[in-house]
């Protein structure tokens, strides 16, 4: 397998000079020539995907290549082993962009051995690890040496739970009672302990791991404190409920809310953790419930959120339009959902009226909190009025033939030639010798009979209504009517 090295000279090429350093004679012609060949140029966007790579290469050589690259793109090579990561990256110290993903570097990182503490990548903003499968040490150990890094990509890397911190129990004192024991005012919280926080982050791509908790995404929010993109999708999160907490030993869960400081329960909300987030994506997850989009509407400077392909919305009670509505109406905050425009001020009325009406008539036990708030907005309001537009299915007609008439309930669904079929015993002769004519009760002196001459027409067309006439016309043949 090439090192990058080896990668870089068949992409790029040698410096172009004839093999035994001879010139050609003939005629002499002033030229500029620069002074390295333009293949010889490493560019400062270097992409070698799929190259097989697995080791960097002769390092001076390295130096002389690649030191004005500024974005580095290896995925799907065959790099392994973390020296050799670090080979290729400190040789190009104005990096601002790297991806690794689809290198299998699970290899645990010795960062005391394989890694200078000094060593840092000032300029790198942006680090794609994307199915690395790289564990949480090694991602803590390379975060400590990129103190400007605002873009990480950890999808599909397998995790079902996150470890940038370790857990530790603390007691706090909450007020005593007057019957309580100094003990009885203690409550029992559980804290993470963070290696080092990193503030300058502000975007996550954590889609597609097999994390289930909330309370574990939560984890994300505390080491990333400036977070303001957050990428869940293809992710199986359940809910967002964190009160939920497994005890070591037992197959029981308990409720953490109780017996807790006031501190404590404020850190166990499922928005404590993401106080900048600005955007989330949540598409595709397990959500299947309306209790957490309203948790969403409590993050407090959450704008724009995508949340389609939910089990939510497998059910056929709602039509699409209403499902859009009945999300704006819940995310007072939300300014751009599920990619579309920017929420209007109209729209948002909208939907929240249409909220309010689609609440209006369930019981009091199956109205949500914001439709009380709601209310207090937009006062309680009259249902809509259902009008069918529908045209009516039967009507009593007048039928005339000759000096004969008959009252008869009419199909307005059929069409015309269905009625001359029918009328053929009626009016004693057949369908393909008749003539129908429409008599609207109304318009009778002004416009008189109206020839129903299309026989494929639908008769509701005609506007026909009860009390109307139809006279039945027999065609005369040519010779008669001359």
């Amino acid at each position: 397998m090439p090192s990058l090295l080896e990668a870089l000279e068949q992409k790029y090429g040698e410096s172009s000079t004839d093999s035994d350093g001879s010139e050609d004679e003939g005629i002499s012609v002033s030229i500029f020539v620069p002074c390295k060949s333009p293949r010889a140029i490493v560019p400062a966007l270097l992409v070698l995907n799929d190259c097989d790579i697995a080791t960097a290469g002769e390092k001076d050589a390295l130096v002389a290549k690649c030191a004005g690259v500024e974005e580095l793109d290896l995925a799907k090579n065959k790099l392994q082993e973390w020296p050799e990561v670090f080979g290729i990256l400190e040789q190009m110290p104005r990096l601002k962009f790297v991806n690794l993903s689809f290198n299998v570097l699970s290899t645990p990182l010795r960062s005391e051995v394989e890694l200078n503490k000094e060593t840092k990548w000032q300029q790198l903003k942006n680090l794609v690890l994307n199915s690395t499968y790289i564990s949480w040490e090694s991602v803590q150990d390379i975060l400590d040496h990129l103190p400007s890094l605002e873009e990480l990509h950890l999808s599909l890397n397998e995790y079902n739970d996150v470890r940038l911190h370790e857990k530790e129990s603390k007691n706090c004192d909450t007020t005593k009672n007057d019957n309580e024991s100094q003990d009885d005012a203690q409550c029992s919280c559980i804290s993470y302990k963070l290696k080092h926080k990193h503030s300058k982050l502000k975007v996550l791509h954590f889609n597609g791991n097999p994390i289930e908790e909330w309370k574990e995404v939560t984890k994300l929010g505390y080491a990333f404190p400036n977070l303001e993109t957050l990428v869940l999708a293809d992710c199986p999160i359940k809910n967002l409920d964190i009160n939920g907490e497994e005890i070591v030993g037992s197959n029981m869960n308990y409720d953490r809310s109780e017996s807790k400081c006031e501190s404590c329960t404020d850190r166990d909300s499922p928005h404590d953790s993401f106080r900048n987030l600005r955007i989330i994506n949540m598409n595709a997850t397990n959500i299947s419930t309306w209790d957490d989009v309203e948790r969403l509407a409590k993050f407090p400077a959450l704008e724009c959120v995508r949340i389609q392909a939910c089990p939510l919305w497998e059910s056929n009670e709602y039509t699409e339009h209403e499902r859009r509505q009945l999300l704006i109406a819940r995310l007072p905050n939300v300014k751009m959902l599920n990619g579309g425009g920017k929420i209007t001020a109209e729209e948002r009325e909208d939907a929240e009226r249409a909220f309010i009406r689609y609440y209006m008539d369930k019981p009091e036990s199956d109205q949500p909190e914001r439709y009380f708030e709601l209310i207090q907005i937009h006062g309680k309001l009259d249902p809509l009025v259902n009008v069918d537009l529908k045209p009516e299915k039967r009507v009593k007609v007048n039928f005339i033939c000759g000096d004969v008439s008959e009252m008869r309930s009419l199909d307005l669904f059929r069409t015309v030639w269905d009625l001359k079929v029918k009328l053929e015993g009626f009016a004693g002769f057949s369908a393909s010798k008749m003539r129908l004519f429409y008599v609207d009760q109304d318009l009778r002196d002004i416009q008189g009979p109206e020839l129903m001459k299309f026989p494929n027409k639908r008769l509701y067309s005609y506007n026909i209504r009860n009390g109307d006439e139809i006279i039945i016309d027999c065609k005369k043949k040519p010779s008669e009517s001359k």
